[in-house]
């Protein structure tokens, strides 16, 4: 599960060979959430504050997430994504 992102203790992560929809994985503390990247639908639990700004990172970089997507599908690197600003 290559990291994408850092900040703010949080860690997003996608998977090789994952399943569609694309998604992303994203893990504060104990907690883990799958998070849709178009829809921002969301399985799981994380804290309110982390949740806030996984989902605040997701739509500033909604584009590079799917294009690691892509990269992924064909088992290629992954991009490193900025951390939210």
């Amino acid at each position: 599960m290559p990291t994408i992102s850092r900040f703010y203790g949080i860690i997003v992560f996608m998977n090789y060979n994952d399943h569609d929809p694309p998604h992303f994985h994203a893990r504060y503390q104990d907690a883990e959430v799958l998070v849709e990247v178009r829809t921002a639908a969301t399985r799981g639990a994380m804290p309110r504050r982390a949740m806030q700004m996984i989902m605040d990172w997701r739509e500033q970089h909604q584009t590079e997430l799917l294009e690691n997507w892509e990269l992924a599908r064909q088992h290629l690197p992954l991009r490193s994504i900025a951390p939210l600003d």
